[in-house]
């Protein structure tokens, strides 16, 4: 009997032991996830997390997934993809936008998986579509944003009025600024449209200038300055201030040398009487152009040679670089201006006919850049001269 209660006293003992270091375990386990829940919340709760912060949540929450059991996981997940989204959004490195891409898929946070290969310029997996919303509160706190990314998609499709729909959606008034200027540019309310593009200026401006911008801007659309001043410019000269576009044009190709801006700044400062200094931007526009090009065939830095020849009054080149432009690689918004300017060479180096008859069919198409009034006088010109 006392063989038996020694053993029973022994299975007692092991079994106190084993409760014990299942309670011990259990308390870590509970420590482990309240270490883990607050680490993320210091990162969720900061209108703009640190980078030490963030990175610690991203680091605790890995140790807590290699031990977690099953029903933990998919929250553990989530938070370890959204710390690993703020590093990405300060780090730039884009295998970090992908890793946290991973982690929100399995943290059933899509939508902002989705925003985070849209910010790291990564692939979507085969036939997803932009995810409409997210199970938890802190990742439909984003839906703003991925609307932002929607309506930004459809404005480079070149989809204004669907870009609008997506920006008008929620509350950010940069976006729908930057729209609203092109739409009124579109109606030809040149001077509405200076006032829309200068508001989306003023607010993006000041998003730049941040020292520690939110995650919510670090996250969304990438605001191109150069490419609102280039806007802009072009909005203020066919407002009539030519001068005003010089100086918004100054700006666009110190941030970033574009052909368009080139063009558009040699075009206000003809208006503005400083012809050398217009021929000398549509050369840049022509150089920059084929710089940008993936060939040595451009079709838009042909066009800019044509009208640096034009002005030059070499007419029968400037035919020929025109008649290149449409041969090579050019947008639909360029090429009636490019056919236009090919049969306004011909007629002022003296052929009339049939060069005036497609100039003037030509006129109906181009953009408000082209100079339909000089084309005009020159198709009056040649109508007087064929006149008995």
């Amino acid at each position: 009997m006392r063989g038996w209660s020694g053993l029973a006293a022994l299975g007692l003992g092991l079994w106190v032991l084993a409760a014990h270091t299942a309670v011990a375990a259990d308390k870590e386990h509970l420590a482990m996830l309240a270490s883990a829940q607050a680490a993320f919340g210091r990162v969720e709760s900061a209108g703009a997390p640190k980078l030490a912060d963030a990175s610690a949540c991203v680091q605790t929450q890995a140790a807590v997934l290699s031990v977690a059991l099953p029903p933990e996981e998919t929250d553990l997940h989530f938070r370890k993809g959204f710390c690993q989204l703020v590093v990405a959004s300060m780090t730039h490195a884009q295998a970090a936008f992908g890793d946290a891409a991973a982690e929100l898929d399995q943290g059933d946070a899509k939508m902002l998986a989705w925003i985070a290969r849209r910010v790291g310029k990564l692939p979507d997996p085969p036939n997803e579509a932009a995810p409409e919303a997210c199970a938890t509160p802190s990742c439909q706190a984003f839906v703003p944003v991925a609307k932002l990314w929607k309506g930004w998609i459809a404005l480079q499709a070149g989809d204004a009025f669907r870009a609008a729909v997506e920006f008008d959606s929620q509350p950010n008034a940069v976006w729908s600024a930057d729209v609203a200027g092109l739409l009124a540019f579109r109606g030809g309310r040149y001077a509405e449209s200076v006032g829309h593009y200068r508001q989306a200026l003023d607010v993006w401006t000041r998003e730049s200038e941040l020292k520690d911008p939110p995650l919510s801007v670090r996250l969304s659309p990438p605001a191109d300055i150069p490419e609102l001043l280039t806007d802009l410019g072009g909005a203020q000269i066919l407002a009539g201030d030519p001068a005003g576009a010089v100086v918004t044009l100054d700006r666009a190709v110190e941030g970033a040398p574009k052909a368009r801006a080139y063009f558009l700044r040699a075009r206000a400062k003809e208006l503005t009487g400083q012809l050398e200094p217009a021929l000398a931007d549509y050369n840049l526009a022509s150089r920059a152009a084929f710089a940008d090009a993936s060939g040595l065939a451009s079709g838009e830095a042909h066009l800019y040679r044509g009208i640096l020849l034009y002005r030059r009054k070499d007419y029968e080149r400037a035919e020929g670089e025109f008649a290149s432009a449409l041969n090579f690689d050019i947008t639909l918004t360029l090429r009636p201006d490019a056919s236009a300017w090919r049969h306004l060479s011909a007629v002022e180096a003296g052929s009339c006919g049939a060069s005036r008859d497609y100039l003037e069919r030509a006129l109906g198409a181009v953009s408000p850049y082209f100079p339909k009034a000089e084309a005009e006088t020159a198709i009056a010109g040649c109508r007087a001269g064929l006149e008995p």
